[in-house]
């Protein structure tokens, strides 16, 4: 039986009445492969073009299930991988534990999930990092690229003529930010458990790779790359949450400059999607309706006028 709380489907393998996942095409399974030799684990919904979608900080695919099927219903095959280091997947090597090395990782998951066509590919928070990176490195055949709320920006706050950077901001007002954030208006019932939650199971399970994973996320400065992307012209699209108490304006300033477009501002702290999983699907049909056609387009080119 499926029982529903607001933060998604809880599994209960005993008998009853209810319904199973399978029967509801969107909701996403959960199952394990095999990335780099070891073990990783990823949720699957919908059919269609693949949608890698990657978690922010501390949590895992799970986390993202209501916002998730929103997505699949759009007419995506949606992936969502735990990155390395979270749960149910094998951290990274040593020696590759930064952002390219999450990027060659996300690479090979897709080529073990049958992904070897065009592909979107979007990420939230740290999972958005990830995102950029993979989509630099590796994104001859990404044909969209969706950030919510994600790091990269570096900047933290702009002075008189100065630009501080994130890694100068004291982790001291990282934590006293971080609790406003996540009890914001929606977030306070719905988000709080579930981040809390995972966050405690990550550092548990791996506390130096989740305090690793944090100084990743505050070192980085992905503005060249996402300079790179637009001169390619990969089609991107930023979402952001108006209360994000994370992430600084200044940061979010700083990547639509790099992109050269305005970012789509939603109501919200920097956990919007997951506490409005509703909101999120109505601003995606939008953005994933534009890449299919012109997916289409270029699959199926118009005959030439005679």
């Amino acid at each position: 039986m499926v029982l529903l709380r607001p933060w998604g489907p809880i599994h209960d393998r005993g008998e009853g009445k209810g319904f199973h996942v399978s029967e509801h095409p969107w909701w996403l399974e959960w199952k394990t492969t095999t990335v780099q030799g070891r073990r990783a684990s990823y949720g699957e919904a919908g059919r269609g073009t693949p949608f890698v979608f990657l978690h922010g900080w501390g949590l895992r695919d799970r986390t993202y299930q209501r916002a998730l099927s929103r997505l699949a219903r759009l007419g995506v095959r949606v992936l969502a991988p735990s990155l390395p280091g979270f749960e149910g997947t094998a951290t990274l090597p040593h020696d590759r534990f930064d952002l390219p090395g999450f990027a060659d990782w996300v690479a090979e998951f897709m080529s073990a999930v049958g992904v070897d066509d065009g592909y979107y590919l979007g990420g939230h928070s740290f999972g958005g990092g990830v995102a950029i990176q993979t989509a630099h490195d590796h994104g001859e055949r990404c044909e969209l690229l969706v950030l919510v709320n994600s790091i990269g920006g570096a900047v933290w706050k702009h002075g008189e003529g100065e630009v501080e950077y994130l890694t100068d901001r004291p982790l001291w007002d990282w934590g006293i930010h971080f609790p406003q954030d996540v009890t914001g208006r929606r977030e306070r019932w719905v988000v709080a458990p579930v981040v809390v939650q995972d966050a405690l199971r990550n550092i548990v399970r791996d506390p130096v790779g989740f305090w690793r994973v944090g100084s990743i996320a505050r070192h980085a400065n992905l503005l060249p790359e996402l300079e790179q992307l637009r001169s390619r012209g990969l089609p991107i699209a930023v979402l952001w949450g108006d209360e994000d108490a994370i992430l600084p304006a200044a940061s979010l300033d700083a990547i639509v400059t790099a992109i050269g477009h305005d970012a789509h501002i939603v109501e919200g702290t920097h956990t919007w999607l997951l506490a409005d999983p509703d909101r999120f699907g109505e601003v995606m049909t939008n953005i994933v309706g534009v890449a299919e056609r012109a997916r289409l387009e270029r699959l199926w080119p118009p005959p030439p006028a005679e």
